[in-house]
């Protein structure tokens, strides 16, 4: 069976920069992770390959440096993986996103199976997994809590729905997007870190792909993000002081100023 995981690097923390022009994220020179939603895909993948056999390959798109990142995902099981790198995804919204994945999956080969974490902790939009089946053409199924069988060219999961668990059985080839309780990811031996090291990454660009530039990017993206704000976290506090009497008439009136309570009717 060949499945493909698709991965992503995300940065290691909240304190992340943005370009002021474009409003997204400026990922060179920060400290990044695999996308911790992802790292439950990569596991079910690998757990899968031991179960039914064949290979997985990992897929991400982003900068040059992603490809320590696909180093890890090879020292925990991954057969090869794939680095989408060129200045013209840059800027992509989900759907230029799972555009480009699209072309990268049928360039690799149509797979059994593709695996998806359920979302990124950059977007939280829970979008890319999905958008991709639809631009394969294929069925998918969304946040698998557990994969329990591949028989019979079919795959029966059981997913969480907004009232508990439904078993669903799909056809493949298919999309799985996964929840974190799926499974407990592994921590990568010293012979897999070695292995990951000496990989050879493949690196594809839009050119490779044969991928209009006006498709991805900036320039294919369906969406613009026009504003973007940190959330102000300081917290300020005032001392009321005076007898009880006086304090609670003090914080009556400055609650009142801000319009947080009405005073109408009071005496």
């Amino acid at each position: 069976m060949k499945i493909i995981v698709c991965v992503k690097q995300v940065p290691a923390s909240n304190e992340t920069r943005l370009d002021p022009v474009t409003h997204t994220i400026i990922r060179e020179g920060a400290e990044a992770i695999l996308n911790p939603f992802d790292a439950f895909a990569v596991e079910e993948a690998v757990r899968l390959k031991a179960r039914y056999g064949g290979s997985v390959s990992a897929l991400t798109m982003g900068i040059p440096a992603s490809a320590t990142m696909l180093r890890r995902v090879i020292a925990v099981g991954a057969d090869e993986a794939i680095l989408l790198t060129d200045r013209a995804f840059a800027g992509s919204d989900t759907l230029a996103t799972a555009r480009t994945l699209a072309c990268a999956v049928k360039k690799a080969g149509l797979p059994d199976l593709i695996l998806c974490g359920r979302m990124a902790t950059d977007g939280d939009t829970a979008q890319v997994g999905p958008m991709l089946a639809e631009n394969l053409g294929l069925p998918h199924v969304s946040d698998a809590a557990q994969i329990e069988s591949i028989e019979g060219g079919a795959l029966t999961a059981r997913r969480l729905t907004d009232d508990g668990y439904a078993r669903v059985r799909v056809k493949l080839p298919t999309l799985i997007t996964v929840l974190k309780e799926i499974n407990v990811p592994r921590l990568p031996s010293i012979a897999g870190i070695l292995r990951g090291e000496e990989a050879k990454i493949t690196v594809w660009n839009h050119g490779d792909l044969g991928l209009d530039p006006e498709e991805t990017g900036l320039k294919g993206s369906a969406t613009r993000v026009v504003k973007t704000a940190r959330p102000d976290l300081s917290v300020k506090a005032e001392i009321i002081s005076g007898a009880p009497g006086e304090q609670a008439a003090a914080l009556i009136e400055r609650l009142a100023a801000k319009r947080l309570i009405e005073t109408e009717g009071r005496a």
